[in-house]
């Protein structure tokens, strides 16, 4: 059975939020056609496709709008929503300079995953992506819940949730919290953080006998993405919680849902990565 206990637990209304359209307002600015492809060739290694066309694509927490691009050049039908207004007009310049502002099949709005009557009028999808949105909500599990209920039978909800490292995610928690504390605490965050990553990849890079800069080189290879906007995500992401890979298994086929592809980071900290297939 799975716990819906966390690490982190549900924020209150008084807690600080990590700016995350700041974070993806700059990272925007870097993206090329060459990022696109590797989100592009992601979303088909998880999902096992080839394409999207004639696909209905709901982007869950859209972030820079960069997945959603992906899966309207795969030719799928997508709405994109985010509760942060600047995420919004992310993928609002992305949708401007990749595909076309008047584009029918690509819609965009803001929109929170746990306001019940806004998912009631969005539908169901064939394909639901939440990718590390729903540990950010507040509310893990209601999030969990409700994003569920958007997969039509026979879709697909694809979702990476923070990995579960006991007291590892608790110093995690702690750095996130710092860091949207105020000005001094995001500036100690980020040299804390990036101290932590630098060192700690050079001391593997070492042992192992690789060269120190290829994992900062071939970055982008990872979906696309970019090594210093995701590190300020990490350092900076609250509302923040974890879960154990196999308590989001149970979560979800307990509610009539089949594991079609996992990707898990093992023992270390970081995004699990599910893709669940709606039987019922």
């Amino acid at each position: 059975m799975f716990s819906t206990e966390s690490t982190a637990g549900v924020i209150s209304t008084g807690d600080r939020r990590f700016a995350f359209g700041e974070n993806w307002l700059r990272f925007i600015a870097v993206l090329d056609d060459d990022r696109i492809m590797e989100a592009e060739k992601s979303l088909c290694t998880m999902l096992r496709v080839q394409s999207l066309k004639d696909k209905s694509f709901l982007d869950v927490g859209c972030g820079s709008g960069l997945f959603s691009l992906a899966a309207r050049r795969l030719g799928a039908e997508v709405i994109s929503f985010d509760r942060d207004v600047q995420c919004v007009a992310c993928a609002g310049e992305l949708r401007r300079w990749f595909a076309a502002s008047g584009d029918p099949a690509w819609r965009i709005q803001d929109g929170d995953v746990l306001d019940a009557a806004f998912l009631k009028s969005l539908g169901v999808w064939d394909i639901v992506y939440a990718w590390g949105v729903l540990h950010h909500t507040g509310d893990l599990w209601a999030a969990m819940e409700k994003t569920a209920c958007l997969v039509k039978p026979g879709g697909s909800l694809f979702i990476s949730i923070y990995n579960d490292q006991g007291t590892w995610s608790q110093c995690w928690l702690m750095l996130k919290k710092l860091y949207v504390s105020s000005l001094f605490g995001r500036f100690l965050a980020t040299f804390l953080g990036t101290a932590w990553f630098v060192f700690g990849g050079l001391k593997s890079d070492l042992i192992h006998l690789r060269n120190p800069l290829a994992s900062y080189l071939n970055y982008r290879k990872r979906r696309g993405m970019s090594i210093w906007h995701d590190w300020i995500d990490w350092f900076g992401g609250y509302p923040f919680e974890v879960a154990k890979p196999g308590a989001v298994v149970d979560f979800f086929v307990e509610r009539g849902f089949v594991l079609t592809s996992l990707r898990t980071v093992g023992n270390s900290l970081g995004t699990n990565e599910f893709v669940f297939r709606r039987d019922q």
